[in-house]
């Protein structure tokens, strides 16, 4: 078992190590995009959040826009999960591994983000049992701690998993891969849930503070992840030889149109309320949408948002344009315009503007936070092509475990390592 397991090591650093001038390429820019935010940010833990945009009355910024929005990204896997394990139909079954790596991928960027944010992060171990004082269960903050830890050893687990099994040639043992991925299930929408509640939870912050932001949540996670998810699929089909069916691509575009339809009309509800009772709270929403006195607020930002998300919609709920790549692929970039900015700025800035007090802080994320997010995203599709890079030869056939005779040695073997190196 264990010179299995030193096997499966081995193989899977050889065809890591190894690939085409473009793979290395890519993993040079991506190692100077990390040390570049690594830089950054070791710059601002010697100066402090004083270097960002950040103050006072908006104490949240680009870094807490940025794992909002991630946390959807991660949680879209279930547009994958569960048409392949549910409903067993195997177009989809064949790629849900792709969605549980961008999971994974995802929450690391995450957990980055969030890193980043800590203004002391010599006080981040008191978010854990043991080493600190998390206040679980009253602290919504430690049940997100928990529920993004637990959705990410779940999916490293199942891939693992599913990866070994494959390596060795053998049908993973249902008995213990289909509960975990059950279980991932409600993991990847409590993730997005309790994120929802840590906003909505604060009364003193009124945009906020409504019941429906966990569903807006999760309906906008739908739309957002899955659109990375199909260029995903499309470049892999084209550079790394994977099979991919147009059926699968097609099935999750027609989900995506739901999911939209389903976030638009949240929005549409949720302005009727503001603008219908005119309470003073709608401030919040003006600023938004159309300013406040000399300030501009976030309108050019708000109404992009909007206008892409609706173009998007089109394009997907019509079947013609849905099923044609140019226009599916364009709409996937106005949906990903679309939610970063609704689940970024959109949403953070003007639940924090006006302050309590009335005060109005033009916040604009800095080049410092810019530099620094440039980073974890780096490290984020690092991770995630490092994954790739291992699971598409292992599922292509390339990477196996094979016995070179009875009684010899056995060991990883690849069909063609150089041509298998450069597809991938």
């Amino acid at each position: 078992m264990f010179h299995q397991l030193l096997q499966f090591i081995a193989g899977a650093i050889r065809h890591v190590t190894h690939g085409s001038r473009t793979y290395f390429i890519w993993i040079a820019f991506l190692c100077c995009l990390i040390a570049f935010g690594g830089w950054g940010y070791a710059h601002q833990y010697q100066e402090g959040l004083i270097l960002t945009g950040m103050r006072d009355q908006v104490m949240w910024g680009f870094y807490i826009g940025n794992f909002t929005f991630l946390v959807g990204v991660a949680a879209a896997a279930v547009v994958l999960v569960i048409p392949a394990y549910i409903y067993h139909w195997g177009p989809i079954y064949e790629i849900a591994i792709i969605g549980e790596l961008l999971a994974i991928a995802a929450i690391i960027m995450c957990l980055g983000f969030v890193s980043v944010d800590v203004g002391r992060p010599d006080r981040f171990l008191h978010l854990f049992p043991f080493f600190g004082s998390p206040n679980f269960p009253r602290s919504l903050l430690s049940w997100d701690v928990m529920v993004l830890n637990l959705y990410l050893i779940l999916n490293l687990t199942i891939v693992s998993y599913l990866l070994y099994s494959s390596f060795h040639g053998r049908k993973p043992n249902n008995n213990f891969v289909v509960p975990l991925v059950l279980l991932s299930i409600p993991a990847a929408v409590s993730i997005h849930t309790v994120t929802a509640f840590l906003y909505s939870g604060l009364a003193g912050r009124p945009f906020w503070n409504a019941s429906i932001l966990a569903p807006r949540f999760l309906a906008s996670a739908f739309c957002s992840g899955p659109a990375i998810i199909l260029v995903l699929l499309q470049i892999l089909r084209k550079t790394a030889g994977l099979q991919i069916k147009n059926e699968a691509i097609w099935k999750i575009a027609e989900l995506m149109a739901y999911a939209i339809a389903l976030n638009l009309f949240f929005l549409v509800a949720e302005v009727f309320k503001e603008y219908y009772s005119d309470t003073h709270h709608l401030v919040h929403t003006q600023y938004l949408y159309f300013g406040l006195g000399e300030s501009g607020g976030l309108a050019i930002y708000a109404w992009t948002s909007v206008i892409s998300t609706v173009i998007a919609f089109v394009l997907f709920v019509v079947p013609t344009t849905r099923k044609n790549f140019f226009t599916m692929n364009v709409g996937c970039v106005l949906l990903y315009i679309g939610v970063y900015i609704e689940k970024g700025i959109g949403l953070v800035i003007p639940g924090l503007t006006p302050d309590t007090l009335g005060e109005i802080y033009p916040y604009q994320p800095t080049a410092h936070e810019v530099q620094v997010a440039a980073g974890i995203f780096g490290l984020g599709f690092l991770a995630f092509t490092l994954m790739i890079k291992i699971a598409i030869p292992v599922a292509l056939g390339q990477l196996q475990y094979k016995s070179t005779g009875p009684g010899a040695d056995a060991s990883a073997q690849s069909s063609d390592a150089h041509g298998a190196h450069a597809g991938a």
